[in-house]
């Protein structure tokens, strides 16, 4: 036996869904999810509980504040409300603002690869809808520097991803027009990839490129610097479930089953406040040089290239952050980002595409839960069950899931052994 980590497959909620106004709580969204993935890789409760007689299984829990969306905390033991298995089962919550699901996956992947555990549910979730836009606007404000980047400031993230677009404009001698419509191309493309996925946020919404483009208009009203609101990822209330395992277990329960395994990861944490990004990044050719660094160290732990991967899920809080990402992925050179868009490169049908699940922009964006969730869409697309946005021939697939204005950088890469 070997230490890999085999990703076994889970389960996604409709982001379309406001828990709220179903009058459902989190134990219900928690309930549901566990119990779809648990049918989804042929496991039960019961198994679970065998698991745990021998201390083989442990959850992890992804979420970023729930403290205050819906006024609770020790969320790891809150677990224990979704059924008796969890009794007894070590359960813990990690967080680091949108990767905080990315941390779970590393807890249950170093958990698993010391030979602690052989099964672990990862659990990601966020329950946004709880509140006014205006409050979840300051309540996500707490993923920054808060009392120097947010406190008293109306929306500060997409005023700190405006910032960015500045930045790379400025950093690279970008022509603005050129740029914005590059962003513009990248929104309406996450929207149409949306729309073929049955449980993205967006998929019965209407995004044409003209709108895109139209930002200051009363359809795509500037929401910070230079980016209107269809540059915005989703405020979305979901939950995702991936279950992770050793070889010993799938030796055991599913002899006989292909399972795609994570080959490749990187976490790198930048300096918190925004400025000290910048200051910190004058003198490196690319913008997020900390971003590029956990790129480069999945590559390197997974002996692969970026030529290796097939598809790509990538953090688009913001459109100004999926066009970072496609150098960072080493797709282009920094400051040629421009050319896998305007080639279309990173779109449907080309060479590299990014987001074919609509990304955070289409998909939808439960903070908690969307390491998670790109952890289960690179899955599905090396597993062949992505269904109505599969990718033909996905051998490798990566993600980068970032918290913050790019502070903390998870990367993943999974693909076929």
């Amino acid at each position: 036996m070997n230490n890999e980590v085999y990703v076994l497959g889970g389960a996604q909620t409709d982001f379309e869904r406001n828990w709220t106004k179903e009058g459902k709580n989190e134990i219900a969204l928690l309930k549901e999810v566990m119990s779809d993935a648990l049918s989804s890789v042929k496991l039960t409760y019961d198994d679970l509980n065998a698991l745990k007689k021998d201390n083989k299984f442990a959850c992890f829990v992804g979420n970023f504040i729930g403290e205050l969306y819906i006024s609770q905390g020790h969320l790891g033991a809150l677990m224990t409300q979704v059924n008796k298995a969890f009794y007894g089962v070590p359960c813990a919550r990690y967080e680091a603002a949108c990767a905080s699901s990315s941390v779970a996956i590393d807890a249950a992947l170093t958990k698993i690869k010391a030979g602690d555990f052989d099964l672990a549910a990862v659990v990601g979730w966020e329950l946004m809808k709880t509140v006014d836009s205006k409050t979840c606007g300051d309540i996500l404000g707490r993923a920054a520097y808060y009392e120097i980047e947010a406190k008293n400031i109306e929306y500060p993230f997409p005023k700190l991803f405006g910032r960015l677009a500045d930045e790379l404009i400025k950093k690279y001698s970008l022509n603005e027009n050129r740029f914005l419509s590059n962003l513009s191309t990248i929104a309406y493309e996450n929207y149409k990839n949306a729309k073929d996925n049955p449980l993205a946020q967006t998929r019965k919404w209407f995004m044409s490129l003209q709108q895109a483009e139209s930002r200051g208009s009363q359809t795509n009203p500037i929401v910070g610097g230079k980016l209107g609101s269809a540059d915005c990822s989703q405020i979305t209330d979901g939950a995702v479930v991936v279950f992770l395992a050793s070889e010993r277990f799938i030796y055991k329960y599913f002899p006989n089953k292909f399972f795609p395994i994570i080959k490749g990861y990187g976490h790198r944490v930048a300096p918190m406040l925004f400025d000290e990004k910048i200051k910190e990044s004058h003198n490196n050719n690319y913008l997020l040089p900390w971003t590029k660094q956990a790129v480069d160290d999945a590559y390197k732990k997974a002996r692969l290239s970026v030529e290796d991967i097939d598809v790509f899920e990538t953090h688009d809080c913001f459109t100004s952050s999926e066009y970072a990402s496609i150098s960072a992925f080493g797709i282009t050179n920094p400051g040629e980002e421009y050319k896998a868009i305007e080639d279309a490169v990173i779109f449907k049908g080309g060479a590299k595409p990014i987001n074919p699940s609509g990304g955070l922009i289409g998909c939808g964006h439960p903070v908690g839960a969307s390491g998670a969730r790109m952890l289960l869409d690179i899955y599905k697309q090396v597993a062949e069950e992505a269904g109505t946005y599969q990718v033909e021939g996905v051998r490798n697939a990566m993600m980068l899931n970032i918290g913050g204005s790019a502070t903390t950088n998870y990367v993943f890469i999974v693909g076929k052994k």
